[in-house]
């Protein structure tokens, strides 16, 4: 699908198995080098702004690390409801809290995506899909947070998976929900080669 010229390597700044599996499916191999940056969200931080500026630091920080002749992919995402930026739960109780928060309304899904050259400027977009939740019982919450799947993910749920029972639609692109909007990924990955 994308030809990358030769001696070059793609590599992923994140240790998401998400990420590495949905560039993988369109026939991508990736090293993965996860970017150890601080992801507090700054004072007054708009969701947008805030995966926007985390994806150029890991993009920057894991570039410094890794030589010439790579070109970055970096990305993060968050869950923002009403402006509030849901990120990882913290445990348990902050999942279910989440899930509360996310039951019977629509959120929305930010992906901050950058992808740098090793030798030239980088790109961020940051793209944004709505998501609509089913009305979630206590039950189903307990359900939800016993599988442990709310854990490590952004808004405590994983449409990829048996959180998808919770989503009653979505409105744009569902691998920006799963972490990298692959489509849109592509496009700067193609930009980057033929720059």
């Amino acid at each position: 699908m994308i030809d990358l010229p030769g001696g070059v390597r793609l590599v992923l700044a994140s240790a998401s198995p998400r990420r590495s599996e949905l560039l993988a499916s369109v026939g991508l191999d990736v090293d993965v080098v996860p970017a150890d940056i601080d992801e507090s969200v700054l004072p007054g931080e708009a969701p947008a702004g805030y995966v926007a500026r985390l994806s150029q630091e890991k993009a920057a920080a894991v570039a410094g690390r890794v030589g010439i002749d790579a070109l970055v992919v970096a990305a993060d995402t968050t869950v923002d409801i009403g402006g509030q930026i849901l990120e990882k739960p913290a445990g348990s109780a902050d999942a279910r809290r989440m899930l509360r928060l996310l039951s019977g309304t629509t959120h929305l899904v930010h992906t901050g995506v950058t992808v740098a050259s090793t030798t030239g400027p980088a790109e961020t977009i940051v793209v944004e899909t709505a998501v609509r939740f089913v009305e979630i019982t206590d039950a189903l919450v307990d359900w939800y947070v016993a599988t442990g799947e709310p854990f490590g993910k952004a808004g405590a749920y994983a449409i990829q998976g048996a959180g998808a029972a919770l989503v009653e639609r979505v409105d744009g692109s569902v691998t920006n929900v799963i972490g990298l909007p692959l489509a849109e990924t592509l496009h700067l990955i193609r930009s980057a080669v033929t720059r």
